[in-house]
């Protein structure tokens, strides 16, 4: 009987050490599982697919602020680097949503990467996500802003030009009235006016054919045309100007050159050049026009012997109202636009433009378009 009890007394020992031993081994399975996610957090089911899908910048941090997932958009904006948030303006905006726990909105002005110095503005927005994480959702809007501030300068500076000519055109209005009696002041305001009159259609024709170019990106129904008669076109237009002030048009020799284009836009775009050429020569001097083919590319070069571009200024010298010499723009009647206008056209007809200058040894403005494709020649043999 004693050795029985003895018997029963052991197994009751093992099967309570036995349940001890399992119970500790359930608890270290479970510490170890918190452990490991700890380590490697999972992101919640579907947030992967959400944030590849996204175009905007998407990201998810956990409690200890690391990027646990991003998307492509986040980390080409510089939002995210090494698994980290580049920016501490984000991680206080976390701060916030986690002891508030509610969503927050903010547009900001960050810096592009950690190591950028250009600056880009955006709009985030942050969230709790589930009780660990937080969903940062940002979108970069520097284009629209920049866009925005492109129209409201835009409208400012057409208000000042337009202000000049309409101001002149009511005072040469009432000069002419007060001197009715005098027929050489009337003659004398009469072509002052007639002057601003011109001046002022021609910045209202400008304005609107700039913001027909800016509402379109690529031609609708380009054709083959002829690069030399779009150059003799264009220097025709300014051969009276020219001849009034002695200066000489040379052309170069025909090229054979085709581009696919509309004629209208491309004359007009070469005469820009050509008449500010002739407008910032002296007397006598030499404009010259060329056109040669290079490669598949159509350069057209317009070179004159004028005052010369400082280096400073080259950079400006196609936004719209910026004129290198503001009291000889006003005396030829130029708008500030015409290189605007130049730069929208060959940007339509998929080329661009490039400009040297040295001050006092003139300026060369040369266009470059994509040569037309001919169609391969017929094999012999074939049928017509």
């Amino acid at each position: 009987m004693e050795s029985t009890g003895l018997v029963l007394l052991a197994l009751a020992l093992g099967l309570t050490v036995g349940a001890g031993f399992m119970t500790l081994l359930h608890v270290a399975e479970r510490h170890g599982r918190r452990a490991a996610e700890v380590v490697n957090p999972a992101v919640p089911d579907g947030i992967d697919q959400v944030l590849d899908a996204l175009e905007t910048a998407g990201a998810v941090v956990d409690p200890s602020n690391n990027v646990v997932k991003a998307s492509q958009a986040a980390v080409s904006m510089g939002l995210v680097w090494n698994r980290q948030l580049v920016h501490t303006e984000l991680l206080d905006l976390i701060s916030r949503v986690r002891r508030s726990g509610e969503p927050i909105s903010e547009n900001l002005v960050l810096s592009r990467g950690p190591f950028g110095d250009a600056s880009m503005r955006v709009r985030v927005r942050l969230a709790r996500l589930g009780t660990r994480y937080v969903l940062l959702l940002a979108e970069d809007r520097t284009e629209a802003f920049r866009l925005d501030e492109v129209r409201r300068d835009f409208v400012a500076n057409i208000s000042h030009e337009l202000k000049t000519p309409i101001a002149a055109v009511g005072l040469l209005a009432e000069a002419l009235d007060h001197a009715a009696d005098e027929p050489a002041q009337v003659r004398r305001f009469a072509n002052r006016l007639t002057t601003e009159s011109g001046r002022l259609t021609r910045l209202t024709q400008e304005i609107i054919e700039l913001s027909r170019l800016q509402a379109q990106d690529s031609l609708t129904e380009p054709e083959i045309v002829d690069v030399d008669s779009i150059v003799n076109a264009a220097v025709d237009q300014s051969r009276v100007t020219a001849d009034a002030d002695q200066i000489t048009i040379a052309r170069g020799k025909k090229s054979g050159a085709e581009v696919s284009g509309d004629e209208r836009l491309l004359v007009m775009a070469v005469h820009n050049l050509v008449a500010n050429a002739v407008n910032y020569s002296g007397e006598g001097s030499r404009v010259g026009v060329g056109v040669r083919k290079n490669a598949g590319v159509v350069e057209i070069s317009v070179t004159d012997q004028g005052m010369g571009i400082e280096e400073a200024d080259l950079d400006r010298i196609f936004e719209r109202f910026f004129r290198v010499d503001q009291a000889r723009s006003r005396h030829t009647g130029g708008t500030g636009l015409g290189l605007a206008i130049v730069k929208h056209i060959v940007q339509i007809h998929g080329g661009d433009i490039r400009v040297w200058s040295q001050p006092g040894s003139g300026s060369t403005f040369t266009i470059r378009l994509p040569e037309a494709p001919h169609p391969a020649p017929a094999a012999i043999g074939d049928t017509p």
